[in-house]
């Protein structure tokens, strides 16, 4: 078993290599690993409808889909990552939260935490959430992958978790809301996050007693850097893999009402329709032709209304209104 030293804070990266330890390296795992501000959506989760976009853009929080299915988790450095990878050619340790969870629980103990598993894969602190948890299956090995909440800003947390009133309609996965606590305020004696990890790795080095210490090296991470590029830190992986959804938001503005419904495929605006009681010089549909076929994201679409004469639909409307109406 490898315990792999992993120092990287990048989101992205950190995901990526959690594949590659899967999917390339026979050897069982066991890593560490914290991220910088991050939503970390399910794979089977609409990533628009689970972020608060404008939140996550003016605080450039990143958004990035993992392997595993479940909810949308935030992360930043107050937050400690675990992942183990073993072995499970039957499937025997699929959905078993109990086994995997165990190492971090009975840590815990050791500093007089006292914690419970929750439902199926939650871990609880007083009642409260402070650990999610999932699992993947590949080729006969399975990964389980949980957070720990030490320190994490709770602001942020709810700030980027918290979709604004987005009318989105669609078959993804939703993320269940969940009282959540920090572990920080539950240690006898002052912590900071950097020794907490370090405890658990000692910890794991004993619960783990066939494991030894992995630096990621030169071909490792010249093979998570690709990952990177081609896959996780894409915004087809992102965003583009979000199950169909359909959008609706209808706004008054002084020069009337704008009721905009659009479906959307592969986080691509495929129809979008205005109605509404507004005038305008050109007929609505030129600019609902426009829009098809671009990405639901502020970035693509302000791009594409910096060519578009807004005024010309839709009299008294600028550009910025109109671009506030798609989120």
């Amino acid at each position: 078993m490898l315990l792999v030293e992993n120092f990287s804070i990048d989101p992205y990266y950190n995901l990526a290599a959690e594949e590659y330890f899967l999917k390339k390296v026979p050897d069982d795992v066991v890593m560490l690993w914290r991220n910088d501000r991050a939503v970390v959506v399910g794979k089977n989760q609409n990533s628009t409808e689970e972020i608060d976009a404008a939140y996550v853009e003016d605080r450039k929080i990143a958004v990035v889909r993992r392997l595993t299915g479940g909810g949308a988790v935030f992360h930043d450095l107050g937050n400690v990552n675990f992942t183990i990878i073993s072995e499970d050619r039957a499937g025997e340790q699929f959905n078993d939260y109990a086994l995997f969870t165990k190492p971090v629980r009975l840590f815990l103990e050791t500093l007089g935490i006292r914690t419970e598993l929750s439902g199926r894969n939650d871990l609880l602190v007083d009642g409260r959430k402070f650990s999610g948890n999932a699992q993947a299956r590949y080729g006969g090995r399975m990964l389980h992958h949980g957070t720990i909440l030490f320190d994490s800003n709770m602001g942020d947390l709810a700030g980027a978790l918290n979709p604004g009133p987005l009318k989105l309609e669609s078959k993804a996965v939703k993320s269940t809301k969940s009282r959540v606590e920090n572990l920080i305020s539950h240690l006898p004696e002052p912590m900071t996050v950097e020794r907490f990890c370090a405890e658990l790795r000692r910890f794991f080095l004993t619960y783990f007693p066939q494991a030894s210490p992995y630096g990621i090296g030169p071909a490792d991470d010249a093979e998570i850097r690709a990952l990177v590029r081609q896959k996780y830190g894409t915004w087809e992986w992102n965003y583009g893999e979000s199950p169909p959804y359909t959008f609706r938001n209808v706004k008054r503005f002084p020069f009337g009402i704008v009721d905009l419904r659009m479906e959307v495929v592969e986080g691509r605006i495929q129809n979008a329709r205005f109605f509404g009681d507004f005038f305008g010089r050109r007929e609505i549909d030129g600019l609902e032709r426009a829009l098809k076929g671009v990405r639901h994201s502020r970035d693509a679409l302000e791009d594409l209304l910096r060519g578009i004469p807004v005024g010309e639909y839709l009299s008294g409307c600028s550009r910025a209104e109109l671009s506030g109406l798609f989120f």
